[in-house]
């Protein structure tokens, strides 16, 4: 049942950077320089980030969902989401920050 809290959260920030562009919530890009921030897409960064930031919310919603329907498995469903959301951070993160995704094309 917590977990509504931050998927709610979660879900109002990807909003924020995907349709509204609001790139101050990407960490890294936010604390760069002018001269590096004009390497990167904002178009690109932002459809990546917030969708990325969406199935952050999404698995924490369907964690919380199941917690909710089946509270007698409480433990099981913590350890299985977590280390769901885990392998999904990861995976995502290594996505975003190999190769050229974000860059500006020269």
């Amino acid at each position: 049942m917590i977990f509504y809290v931050p998927a709610l959260i979660l879900l109002v920030i990807a909003y924020f950077i995907k349709f509204k562009k609001v790139t101050w919530l990407v960490s890294g890009y936010n604390t760069s320089s002018k001269k590096s921030k004009e390497k990167y897409d904002l178009e690109k960064l932002c459809r990546l980030m917030g969708n990325f930031v969406f199935g952050l919310s999404f698995i924490l919603f369907i964690l919380a969902s199941a917690m909710t329907l089946i509270p007698d498995q409480e433990e099981m469903l913590l350890l299985v989401g977590l280390a769901v959301l885990a392998l999904y951070s990861l995976i995502g993160l290594l996505y975003l920050n190999t190769g050229r995704r974000v860059l500006k094309e020269e």
